[in-house]
């Protein structure tokens, strides 16, 4: 095994052995159960009330936007505030240290943060089975589609992560480039409202973006094909949502490397202990 490969094998075993970890935190925990929590709330509270000239719930359509906003928040906030934190406590430095580090550093943060949305979809998807009337109309096959688009979904938006977590000085930083973004964006891509109804300039705007298109892929899995009415244009645009999702993906790929590796050349000893004297400062 060349040492490219034995870095990335280490990475993803790494990215295993903090998923497990997360599963026993009690931080983790809490944010599991209560923004699944939350979000199971709301669609038991919504369950019965209709869109209008619809036979679907609020409940039933707003949920693939529920969890396309899931798999974005998860791929911007997540390797972003790693990036930040690792960075301060010298993980990163000890990862730009080692034969393809940053490789295995990669890896491992994919890893994890694929596995990472698994207590949320357990959370917020069986419970939903038992209460949700028409969840999902396509039965096994659309079961497999919806693990296929968030998989490739979360692959695809990854790179923004890191994009942000690079050029992030510190915590605060991610949270006004990476979740401010994505809480706007969800306001105006048709997660709870169809996207139809928003004003044109809005519509034109969410179209631009991935979560637009990954919440109108996850409805194509789990409602019935007469649910395309709502959606713009009255039809279904796998094509168009697939591009959209894999040019994000294709950008933030071919900037990622070269973003970090820009990263890692600033990296020494001296600055990570003047980031941690900084956050000492703060603290107190």
């Amino acid at each position: 095994m060349n040492a490219r490969a034995h870095a990335i094998k280490v990475g993803l075993r790494r990215g295993w052995t903090e998923f497990k970890l997360s599963l026993r935190a009690p931080d983790d925990l809490t944010f599991y159960l209560l923004w699944g929590g939350g979000l199971l709330v709301f669609l038991y509270l919504n369950r019965d009330r209709v869109v209008e000239e619809t036979s679907l719930s609020i409940s039933v359509l707003g949920l693939p936007g529920v969890l396309a906003a899931m798999v974005v928040f998860g791929a911007v906030i997540g390797p972003g505030f790693g990036l930040v934190v690792e960075r301060e406590d010298g993980t990163l430095l000890r990862a730009k240290a080692a034969p393809h580090g940053l490789e295995g550093y990669v890896a491992g943060q994919v890893a994890l943060q694929c596995l990472g949305i698994l207590p949320m979809l357990v959370v917020i998807l069986l419970p939903s089975a038992f209460f949700l009337d028409g969840m999902m109309s396509r039965g096994a096959p659309g079961w497999l589609a919806v693990a296929g688009i968030l998989l490739f979904g979360l692959i695809a938006l990854l790179p923004a992560g890191f994009i942000i977590g690079s050029l992030a000085r510190k915590p605060a930083h991610v949270s006004t480039w990476g979740l401010l973004p994505v809480i706007g964006l969800a306001a105006i891509s048709g997660i709870f409202t169809p996207i139809a109804m928003l004003w044109g300039w809005v519509q034109v705007v969410a179209q631009v973006f991935p979560m637009y298109w990954l919440g109108h892929a996850l409805r194509w899995a789990f409602l019935p094909d007469e649910a395309a009415a709502l959606e713009l244009g009255g039809q279904w645009n796998l094509l168009g949502a697939f591009a959209v999702i894999a040019a994000w993906g294709a950008v933030g790929l071919a900037l990622t490397p070269r973003i970090l590796s820009r990263m890692a050349r600033r990296e020494s000893g001296s600055a990570v202990e003047a980031r941690k004297a900084e956050r000492m400062q703060r603290i107190g």
